[in-house]
């Protein structure tokens, strides 16, 4: 038997842009489809990592509710952030401003946040993984020629860790290497299967 078949009657939206969300859902065999909308991303300064991941896709289901009323859909929003030092690192503006975000996190540990929310009828989860990153030291030479290759405009922290910087630069990981990609698809996987697969689980 297929453990996806229990998905495939349901309308799963992935309500984001990210191209490596989308690849990480089509890694893991779920059916879905996008759907986007403009969102806000605000958060008041000084409130803990945890907080302000978990706001931020709170504040993109939000935009969602029509959908959320229909009994087949599965509404899916994520927010990604990097933490440095007790700092968060947002994405960068243009070239200069990723050089110094990915120079501070050089020959250092950061943490990386993914907040998820997820909507099924009346039913609403909210939740999150951690990892920790390590980088070696960059020279400024492999730092500049990233961005002029991969230009990480869209990445929180300016850096793509399945990207040419994750491979020579990253000696460490702890927790999900998926979470850092920007989406922790086990746990998405655990509870579209905890809401979803409810007969055949108790079938079993």
């Amino acid at each position: 038997m297929n453990p996806l078949d229990c998905f495939k009657p349901y309308d799963i939206i992935l309500a984001s842009q990210s191209p490596r969300r989308k690849a990480l859902m089509e890694a893991a065999g779920i059916p879905f489809r996008i759907m986007v909308r403009p969102t806000p991303e605000s958060f008041r300064n000084g409130i803990p990592p945890v907080d302000v991941v978990t706001s931020l896709c709170r504040q993109k289901a939000d935009c969602f509710r029509d959908e959320r009323k229909h009994p087949n859909t599965v509404i899916i929003t994520a927010d990604t952030i990097v933490v440095h030092e007790g700092e968060i690192i947002n994405k960068p503006a243009d070239a200069a401003e990723a050089f110094r975000m990915i120079s501070r996190l050089s020959a250092s540990t950061h943490e990386v946040y993914t907040g998820v929310c997820m909507h099924h009828q009346e039913k609403e989860s909210v939740f999150y993984d951690h990892s920790l990153v390590s980088f070696r030291p960059l020279t400024d030479a492999e730092i500049g020629f990233y961005i002029d290759r991969y230009k990480p405009f869209d990445k929180a922290g300016a850096y793509g860790i399945q990207e040419w910087i994750g491979y020579i630069g990253i000696t460490g990981i702890q927790g999900s290497y998926h979470n850092v990609m920007g989406l922790p698809v086990h746990l998405v996987y655990a509870q579209l299967k905890d809401w979803l697969c409810a007969k055949d689980k108790n079938a079993g």
